[in-house]
């Protein structure tokens, strides 16, 4: 791949926020000294704090790069918007409480190839022990399918093609968006030298919140996608959740996933075709 930008392959950047104040200034600073050609697409879910004026001034100095959209729903329906204004041939998610490495697109952008899906490096900021705990992974085709959209880059083609994000999920769109790119025969590479930083929850309780919605969306999965527990690695899954805090996030993820349980599902996810891009 050649230096020159002009030979380089234009990635449309596409982040979803609400209210973000805290941390959109330092993840705008931080895509703006990337590698060219790209751009920004900030999907806005009509935020109620500073987040879209303190975009507009970062912005403002680069002209051109930032483009703001304003459409509520949730993160699923905002990156469908974000790629529907896209203009790249590749699109890089990211979210509002994350901060890119200076080299993220120039790493990210070694590994582009057609029918691949590229996965970074997130490093968790924050309270040591709830960033310490390991993702619980889920393979499909010998892939792992658990690399989490706050670095994740599909070709642009191939994200319309599939419809995109899976709108009906509260969380867990981003594994089931990975998992039917493996089913339509994409690969998954990883590129540990494409770093994203992720702020972690700030208290114990947001923590197990998160967790509980994790678990509420690993449910989700099993509606659309059949039983999955066979393709998780249990013994990793058991070893990996050994100490006070873990189990508490275990508990919280199983009272998530037994409350969607008892609510009955939602029969429209085992459709095969989602809604996300043809709304």
């Amino acid at each position: 791949m050649g230096s020159n930008p002009s030979e380089l392959p234009f990635v449309s950047v596409v982040v979803t926020v609400r209210n973000e104040e805290r941390h959109i200034g330092q993840l705008l600073e931080s895509l703006l000294v990337q590698e060219g050609p790209f751009e920004v697409v900030l999907v806005d879910a009509e935020s109620r704090d500073r987040t879209v004026a303190i975009a507009e001034a970062v912005g403002a100095r680069a002209p051109g790069v930032l483009r703001i959209v304003r459409r509520p729903g949730s993160r699923g329906i905002g990156r469908n918007v974000g790629v529907r204004a896209a203009r790249g041939l590749w699109v890089a998610f990211i979210d509002g409480d994350c901060f890119a490495d200076s080299q993220w697109l120039h790493q990210l952008r070694t590994r582009f190839a057609p029918g691949t899906v590229i996965a970074g490096k997130t490093v968790i900021v924050g309270k040591p022990r709830y960033g310490e705990l390991e993702r619980v992974e889920l393979f499909q085709g010998g892939y792992d399918v658990t690399y989490p959209s706050c670095n994740l880059v599909y070709e642009r083609q191939a994200f319309v093609r599939m419809g995109g994000f899976d709108p009906r999920f509260i969380t867990a769109e981003d594994i089931d968006l990975n998992l039917r790119a493996v089913q339509a025969g994409a690969s998954i590479v990883y590129e540990p030298r494409a770093v994203v930083y992720h702020h972690m929850r700030g208290t114990f309780f947001r923590f197990l919140y998160q967790a509980f919605w994790n678990g509420y969306g690993r449910k989700q999965l099993t509606e659309k996608h059949g039983n999955l527990w066979g393709r998780y690695r249990m013994r990793r899954l058991i070893e990996g959740q050994r100490g006070a805090i873990a189990s508490a996030r275990l508990a919280a993820a199983f009272g998530g996933y037994v409350t969607r349980m008892l609510m009955g599902g939602d029969s429209r996810l085992s459709a095969d075709a989602p809604e996300g891009l043809a709304e």
